[in-house]
């Protein structure tokens, strides 16, 4: 071989051992710089055993300081089936479906499963674990089997403020109310124990545990009186019974001041400690009998809170917004004038006849006190006509009406309205008493809670502060006033009258001794009529 050839072959060696060592460079360059940090992560997963332990989550406390959610110490027992050797796996499943009461077969698949872990049981009382620790200690079988802290909420009052709190899944996470609002507040942040293992889950070295703690979730204080709550249950409960409500109720107390909700009951309730049981008797005597689909729809249905997510026509009480606004605009000014107003039993609009609902014996001639006392259809509604259709849904806005009011729950529907410019002589005729349009009972109270402070529209809450888990510092939230709806002028005269309405007029039911109450009664329409 000449020395040609050979320096020409060295040289091509050279070349290719140079390419080499390049792609060997390059693809060391692409795991390290590229690749690095997902490497990490996997080679820490495969050589690490995590077993995450649940914080306890923030208590749910009423505006006085009672106790309505909190978390209950339990335990959580799993299995590392990498770590039972082949001679134990039958005792340690025999064991775990004798002291659990679970199905062995079902215990025996998942102690044999190539898993590094695997749940065999949640949230038990430590009455049962310490059965387990006593049979690890007797048999001397410890490794592969982890008891662990874990918390389950309870519900002290059971029933009580249902649709407000809600309640919590099997993971501790939020599924409807306060606790579904405010997860983020109260869920805190899950500790975990740590041992090293090698590829096939097995414990290496001494089996040493880290132990990260678990940040406990942040407590609430919520705007409920839990005695309010519950004589206002009480007694929607007996007046849903009496009068046969299908439907079912709402009662909401409101603080106007301050948008504080002091109650808010959607009848029937339903048992926060068995959040997935139907309340009604009989469809739980026929809910083997029902499909998936029907069974969602039914729980669905038994959690909605009705004060905030179903709208209805809200009837004669919305003539204070007609009221309010006829005296803010001046269409009004002395509300005892009498002879003002005349009802001669009916008023005929754009050709269509609208009755008083007293059209067999009519009110004759009344002032805006009168009007208002005997809920005098005919009046509003030429109230209403000169109000406006542009200026009447201004004062909509301005009530909140139009939109949602904000409240810190899940679930809030909006109002029913036409739009303004389809709005016609009839339409305004049966806006001005309230019917032909639906607004949420939630809706109904933040506008005539504005009358009774003085023409504020507050935003409504039903959680008032939050208490730091760690500090016990306590945060108050401030309550929001979202606009001026009337002057306080215009707003002590209507909150005159309404005390007119429960003195004299169609609300003496409402009456008290000793007692100033102002109020205004209406009576809603079946929809399906029209």
């Amino acid at each position: 071989m000449s020395n040609i050839t050979r320096k020409k072959r060295m040289k091509n060696m050279f070349f290719t051992m140079l390419l080499v060592f390049f792609l060997l460079i390059m693809r060391l360059g692409f795991i390290q710089f590229v690749q690095g940090d997902e490497l990490q992560t996997m080679a820490y997963v495969q050589q690490t055993l995590d077993r995450m332990i649940n914080p306890n989550r923030g208590t749910i406390y009423d505006r006085n300081g009672e106790v309505l959610a909190m978390s209950a110490s339990v335990e959580t027992v799993t299995v590392n089936p990498s770590n039972i050797s082949a001679e134990n796996k039958e005792k340690v499943a025999e064991a775990l479906a004798n002291i659990f009461e679970l199905d062995y077969e079902t215990i025996l698949k998942r102690v044999k499963r190539k898993t590094s872990i695997e749940t065999i049981v949640k949230k038990v009382d430590k009455e049962k674990t310490d059965k387990l620790r006593k049979w690890m200690q007797d048999t001397g079988i410890v490794y592969g089997i982890n008891i662990d802290e874990d918390t389950k909420r309870y519900y002290p009052y059971g029933n009580l403020a249902s649709h407000i709190i809600g309640f919590t899944g099997s993971d501790n996470q939020g599924l409807d109310g306060v606790e579904a609002k405010y997860d983020e507040t109260l869920s805190g942040e899950k500790g975990k124990i740590m041992r090293k293992t090698d590829a096939s889950g097995v414990v290496i070295g001494d089996g040493e545990e880290n132990y990260v703690k678990a940040v406990d979730g942040d407590s609430i204080v919520l705007s409920i009186d839990a005695n309010m709550q519950a004589i206002a249950t009480k007694h929607l409960e007996e007046v849903c019974i009496d009068n046969k409500c299908e439907e079912g109720g709402v009662v909401i107390i409101m603080e106007p001041n301050t948008g504080d909700i002091l109650s808010m009951v959607t009848y029937p309730e339903y048992n926060l400690n068995d959040p997935f049981t139907i309340n009604n008797p009989e469809i739980l005597n026929s809910w083997g009998t029902l499909s998936q689909t029907d069974k969602n729809n039914k729980l669905q249905k038994m959690w909605r809170n009705k004060a905030i997510a179903d709208t209805y026509e809200p009837g004669s009480t919305f003539k204070l917004i007609t009221t309010s606004a006829a005296l803010q605009e001046g269409i009004v000014t002395d509300i005892d004038k009498q002879g003002e107003f005349s009802c001669t039993g009916a008023i005929e609009i754009a050709g269509t006849r609208i009755k008083c609902w007293r059209y067999y014996r009519p009110h004759g001639a009344q002032s805006l006190r009168n009007a208002l006392m005997n809920s005098c259809n005919p009046v509003f509604i030429s109230l209403g006509q000169k109000i406006g259709v542009k200026t009447y849904y201004e004062y909509l806005r301005k009530f909140g009406l139009l939109d949602r009011t904000g409240i810190d729950l899940p679930g809030e529907a909006g109002s029913i309205f036409l739009a303004e410019e389809k709005v016609g002589p009839v339409e305004l005729a049966t806006l001005s008493f309230g019917q032909r349009f639906e607004v949420t009972p939630i809706q109904l109270v933040t506008a005539v809670s504005s009358i009774a402070n003085g023409g504020k529209l507050v935003t409504p809450r039903v959680v008032k502060a939050v208490i730091d888990s760690e500090t016990g510092e306590r945060k108050e939230i401030e309550p929001v006033v979202k606009s001026q709806t009337i002057n306080e002028e215009t707003a002590s005269k209507v909150r005159d009258m309404m005390t007119s309405v429960v003195a004299e007029g169609t609300g003496k039911n409402a009456k008290v001794e000793g007692y100033t109450i102002g109020g205004k009664t209406g009576t809603s329409e079946d929809r399906s009529k029209y």
